[in-house]
């Protein structure tokens, strides 16, 4: 997702579920793939060792031991999203034409898929619990989805962070049930970069 430099990509990789002799990895924002101990991606990323508590992944050579929610990046191969110069990163779109990245919420990692429909960043309450949010304490209300009304509960993150952009003090909403799959990078975030569309590519420029 990330670039360490700007000629130079690099994999981030995220561990979604653990299992013994296998790892459910998330791998530059994309769908998430079960791998099997031995086997490797197309990306060229081996998984080495997997239990209830870590998987150890190759690539070149080099390891990272990553636990449940965690992530780590590799130099090399090719990335969904670049971050070229500070405060700035580059999404590409999915073959379905939405742009998807790894990003972090108060230090945890979190899918987003980038909503500029969506007022608020919004996260499933299941993510939210993930996360350690104690979203209950925020202020209750409802709001429409595609299964109908649900429960919603607007917050303050303390940091959301994506590429190389990290802002403070952002609103967010929660959504309880199963009305929202994954977290939407909306406005409150959106409203405090500049986008900018060069093709297809999409890059957003901290402002504030």
């Amino acid at each position: 997702m990330l670039l360490i430099a700007s000629t130079a990509h690099a994999n981030d990789i995220s561990v979604a579920a653990l299992f013994t002799g296998k790892a459910v990895l998330v791998i530059n924002g994309g769908a998430p793939r079960t791998v099997s101990v031995g086997q490797s991606t197309p990306e060229g990323i081996r998984l080495i060792s997997a239990d209830s508590s870590s998987a150890v992944i190759e690539l070149q050579g080099k390891r990272q031991t990553l636990t449940l929610g965690s992530s780590g990046r590799f130099a090399g191969g090719g990335g969904s999203a670049s971050a070229g110069s500070s405060g700035s990163v580059t999404l590409a779109p999915d073959a379905r034409g939405h742009y998807m990245t790894l990003g972090q919420i108060n230090g945890g990692t979190v899918q987003f898929l980038v909503d500029t429909g969506a007022t608020a960043i919004a996260i499933p309450s299941a993510d939210a619990r993930r996360l350690g949010i104690n979203y209950l304490n925020g202020q209750r209300g409802y709001t429409e989805t595609a299964n109908g009304k649900a429960t919603a509960y607007r917050i303050s993150l303390d940091t959301v962070k994506v590429g190389d952009i990290t802002l403070y003090n952002v609103e967010a909403v929660v959504l309880e049930g199963d009305g929202l799959k994954i977290a939407l990078l909306g406005m409150s975030f959106l409203n405090r970069t500049e986008m900018k569309r060069d093709g297809q590519a999409l890059t957003l420029i901290k402002r504030f």
